[in-house]
Parts: structure tokens; C-alpha cells; sequence
């Protein structure tokens, strides 16, 4: 099985186990839940607090969500796999690939560069040391649900004889970071404030100039 089909396996296992209300109300403390994290971080946020923000009581967080660990994995999971789903509509019929990574690519980077996605980020990365879990989630989630979409649209475009690699999976890894090179790192750091469209686009044409250099099949 591949990893983005057992993702959506995991994901359809979740999902049919909650009846609609247990599904409203987990959405609300997620809610509540992400106001607190990203306003406090994970250290300072409380579960006393979030459930005072998502309008809950103690006793009714703790039936959902047995730790403040469990908490934020879920919301992690739950943000990621919402962002993938919106990122992550590739037609594998579709061979304009310079179009269809260009599209992926200017997605990707306007949903890393919010202010939201950045303070997230930046609170995985303070506490994957401890909290190891929650950094694979968060690349289950996220990085490695993309890898695999993408791997999957460039298999297909090897298929149909568009492209020419060895290695589609590492091949999707290195686009994905050629989007981001010059523009998340400034952001996430801060050095500067977020890039502008401009900058943005050319970054991102500049990197698929790079990737079909390398791997768009010839004559």
C-alpha cells in the first residue's frame, strides 16, 4: 500500500468511528484549540484555557482529547490534512506539467507564508525534541502527504513518456524545496517579512525552469 493511501485509509478509519455530533463538537475544541496554541505556543497554552475558548467544559475536553499532547497532534493532523486537500487536486491526465507544478508551487507557498502557518511551524520545530510524535505527525500530515501526491503525478507524466526519472519520489522532494529555497527560511527566522507576490512567482518559475532542466524528457 502506498504511504498516501494509507494516510487516506487512516483518515477514513477516524472519520467513520464519530457519529455528526461527536464530529461538531470535536470540530469546535479544535477551533478553540488553535486560537489558544498559536496565541500562547504549546508550553504556555493550558487546557483550562482551551477549553474556556472553545466554549467547553474541562470534564468534555478530557472526554475528547486525553492530553494536551493528543490535542495538538489532532489539530495538527486535522489542519494538514484540510491544507493537502485543497493543495493537492493534480490531474494525472494533464501534461502541461510546467503549468500544473506552477499552480502547486504558488499554492504551497501562499498557505506556508500566513501568519498562522508560520506560528505553527515554529511551534513544531520548539518542541519535536521532546515531543517527537508531533513532529511525525505533522510531516505525516503535511510534507509527506504532499511527497506522495506528487510522486504519484509524476509517475504518471513518466508514464505518458512527458518526463524522464529514476526517482519520482526524490524528485518531488526537490521540488517541493525548490518552491521554498530564498522565501521560508527569511520568513520563518525573522529576517524579513513575508515576500511579495513578484518575488514569490519568480522564485517559483525559477525552480520548475530548474526541475524540467533536469527532467523533461528530450526530443
Amino acid at each position: 500500500m502506498g504511504n498516501d493511501q494509507a494516510v487516506v485509509d487512516a483518515d477514513t478509519a477516524k472519520s467513520d468511528a464519530e457519529t455528526p455530533a461527536d464530529s461538531k463538537k470535536r470540530l469546535q475544541i479544535l477551533d478553540g484549540a488553535r486560537k489558544v496554541f498559536l496565541s500562547d505556543g504549546f508550553d504556555g497554552a493550558s487546557m483550562n484555557d482551551i477549553a474556556r475558548v472553545a466554549g467547553v467544559s474541562k470534564g468534555t475536553l478530557y472526554v475528547y482529547f486525553a492530553s494536551k499532547e493528543v490535542l495538538f497532534e489532532e489539530l495538527i493532523w486535522h489542519d494538514r490534512r484540510t491544507q493537502a486537500e485543497h493543495m493537492l487536486t493534480l490531474d494525472d491526465d494533464n501534461h502541461d506539467v510546467r503549468a500544473v507544478l506552477f499552480k502547486l508551487g504558488s499554492t504551497l507557498v501562499a498557505n506556508l507564508l500566513t501568519t498562522d502557518s508560520i506560528a505553527l511551524l515554529r511551534t513544531v520545530i520548539a518542541i519535536s525534541g521532546k515531543q517527537p510524535q508531533i513532529g511525525r505527525a505533522f510531516y505525516a500530515a503535511g510534507p509527506e502527504r504532499g511527497v506522495a501526491r506528487l510522486t504519484r503525478y509524476l509517475d504518471s507524466q513518466v508514464a505518458a513518456g512527458v518526463l524522464d526519472i529514476a526517482d519520482t519520489r526524490f524528485a518531488a522532494m526537490q521540488f517541493f524545496e525548490l518552491c521554498l529555497c530564498g522565501v521560508l527560511k527569511p520568513v520563518l527566522f525573522g529576517v524579513e517579512i513575508p515576500t511579495g507576490a513578484a518575488e514569490i512567482q519568480r522564485a517559483i518559475g525559477s525552480g520548475i525552469d530548474m526541475f524540467l532542466a533536469a527532467y523533461a524528457r528530450r526530443g
